[in-house]
């Protein structure tokens, strides 16, 4: 029997991408799964679909995690007409890539506020009652870009930077009280994210041929569910060269210089 069976999943982001498929694996492998963003109509149609196919309980909350107060109010009303949460997947996230004299003071703060502000405010919704239960998940999706910055995606990675020093101090605190705490780090992914991060085509011309397929994220992410899985690194050459990276910056930058540059 699945160790899923019956838990409860909360997916922010879930209207689509990998959070759409998250959703749909956890559902395959027997959760009951909570759908959460800002596009109420794409959830109520997963929603449909999952209880449909899967039989499990699914349930929609239009949600935008940049409003911490809707977060908390959200999050309550989760909890009221739930059993409790066992897992969080923080998926809700966007970027917009461009150098960093061009990136609009507003659009770099809104990137923090989901990216960074609105994972913690849904973290710290949960965390008190995971820890009352001694037992919970917490699943926080970065990026390589966290772990390698490139041009044209200063504030970008600098969230992913952050998203990714919150999670390792979270884990280590969480460790005392059985919470597994884990980090998803892709690179990029075939998914609508880049039709805002970018609005020329020229990133994912130039790469589409390493793009993960979100499926494939998305299997490996619900796999890792209550397991104490530290972190998950997508595709794996790409976790090398930011090993590579930490440990001879000035060496990569030197010869990565013109690949950085292709976006």
């Amino acid at each position: 029997m699945s160790k899923l069976k019956n838990k409860w999943v909360v997916i922010t982001g879930a209207s689509g991408g990998i959070g759409k498929e998250i959703a749909w694996k956890a559902a395959e492998k027997g959760a009951n799964v909570i759908l959460a963003a800002r596009s109420i109509d794409k959830l109520k149609e997963l929603e449909n679909a999952i209880t449909s196919r899967f039989g499990v309980t699914a349930s929609s909350y239009q949600l935008d995690v940049s409003d911490i107060e809707q977060v908390q109010q959200v999050f309550e009303r989760i909890f009221n007409e739930t059993n409790g949460i066992d897992v969080l997947v923080n998926n809700a996230g966007f970027g917009i890539f461009k150098e960093a004299h061009e990136v609009d003071v507003k659009e770099a703060k809104a990137m923090f506020d989901v990216n960074v502000m609105g994972l913690i405010a849904c973290t710290s919704a949960v965390l008190p009652h995971m820890k009352a239960r001694k037992a919970g998940h917490i699943i926080n999706i970065a990026s390589q870009a966290g772990k390698i910055a490139t041009p044209k995606s200063s504030v970008y990675s600098a969230t992913k930077h952050a998203v990714l020093g919150y999670s390792n101090s979270l884990r280590m605190e969480c460790a005392r009280d059985g919470i597994f705490v884990t980090t998803v780090n892709p690179g990029p992914i075939a998914t609508n994210f880049f039709s805002i991060a970018d609005e020329s085509g020229t990133y994912v011309k130039n790469v589409q041929k390493f793009m993960l397929k979100p499926e494939y994220v998305a299997e490996k992410v619900v796999n890792s569910m209550l397991t104490n899985k530290r972190e998950i690194n997508l595709p794996r050459w790409m976790n090398a060269g930011s090993i590579l990276y930490t440990l001879f910056p000035r060496t990569v930058e030197r010869f990565g210089k013109h690949a950085f540059f292709r976006k």
